[in-house]
Formats: structure tokens, sequence, C-alpha cells
């Protein structure tokens, strides 16, 4: 995986500590390297504390923090059920937090008069009422993950119905009519969903 980590697009690797050496003589840029088995960063690009939201960041904290319990409650056996459970809460942590922040982009695709689905990128940030998250949204905005994620809603000619998919929708449903139109409703529905979670594994 060494022969990899300078590569100039986004990426999650994994490398043995013994790699630790040759990685720090490598020119990576822009690149976020945390050492796991020691809790600490190798090194940061220095936005990490502000690039969330403080009140998204304790939510996704709270919830996560239910990982270190499943882990401690049998630390000497893993087996496939708790796997599963771990995956899960994990998974649902990270979907939420992605239906409550972008969850509301499918009320800014129209069709041009082409009948090309068009995604109203302005219209999208700005129906958000909080600044924080404004401010989250367009970094995330210009970052290739969102980027890919639009345009394949914007060609896509009818929406799979993936676990994210499922989750907006019920999200949408969720919204009353006058929040549809400025959707208003990120903290508080992230925070309580999240506590939700928390409790309920």
């Amino acid at each position: 995986m060494i022969d990899i980590v300078c590569c100039p697009t986004p990426f999650l690797v994994g490398l043995l500590s013994s790699s630790l050496p040759k990685l720090k003589e490598l020119p990576v840029e822009e690149a976020l390297m945390v050492n796991l088995g020691a809790d600490r960063f190798i090194r940061q690009m220095d936005d990490e504390d502000t690039l969330l939201p403080r009140k998204l960041q304790a939510a996704l904290e709270q919830a996560l923090e239910r990982k270190n319990d499943l882990i401690n409650q049998d630390s000497d056996s893993e087996s496939d059920e708790e796997c599963s459970t771990l995956n899960g809460l994990v998974s649902e942590v990270f979907i939420r937090f992605f239906v409550e922040t972008v969850g509301h982009y499918s009320l800014f695709l129209s069709q041009n008069e082409k009948a090309e689905r068009v995604f109203q990128r302005e219209a999208f940030r700005k129906s958000v009422s909080s600044k924080s998250i404004r401010r989250f949204l367009e970094v995330f905005m210009e970052s290739q993950m969102f980027a890919g994620f639009i345009q394949d809603r914007e060609l896509r000619k009818c929406r799979a119905k993936g676990l994210f998919e499922q989750r907006v929708e019920q999200y949408l449903e969720e919204l009353p009519d006058t929040e549809q139109s400025g959707v208003n409703k990120f903290l508080r529905g992230l925070g309580n969903k999240m506590k939700f979670l928390h409790k309920k594994n």
C-alpha cells in the first residue's frame, strides 16, 4: 500500500506501523495521518476542528461513543453478531449524518429545456438556515465525493432505492411542507436521531 499513498485522489488506506519511517520520507501532500494504535495524529491539515459545525460534530461523537461501549462490553471475543452490530451502528450514524446534511438534494434537481436533470447548487446551499451548516456545505460541495454523487443523480433516469435513498425518503416525508422549500431541520433531527441510535443499541 505504500506505493499508492502519494496518489493525488481521495482514499483511505491502512499501513503497518513498520512502514511509518518510509511513509515519512514520501512527498505525501494534503493527507491526514492517524496512528490508530496510539490514538493520535501523525499529520494534520489544521482544519480538522473547523470543518464540521460544532453541534454536528458533537452529535457524531456522542453516537460513535456507543461503538466504544460495544467494544468494551466483551473485548476478548468478537463474534459475527457483535461485529455486525458494530458495523451497523457506525453505518447508521454516518448515513444519518449525510441524510441530515444533504438529504434534501432531490428538492433541488430540476429539468432544463432539454429535459436534462440539473442540480441547483446555490439554491440547495441557501436553503439551509444554519450558517455553520452552509459553511460546511460550501466546502463539501467542492469535493469529488459530492460532485460524483450529484452527477450520478443528474444522469440517473430512475433513482435506485439503496439504504441512503430509503433514509432520504423517510427524512423528506418527516419534513413539514413549509420546511421542504427551505429545509431547516438539521441539528435538531441529527441530534435526536443519533441519541435514539445511541439508546437503541
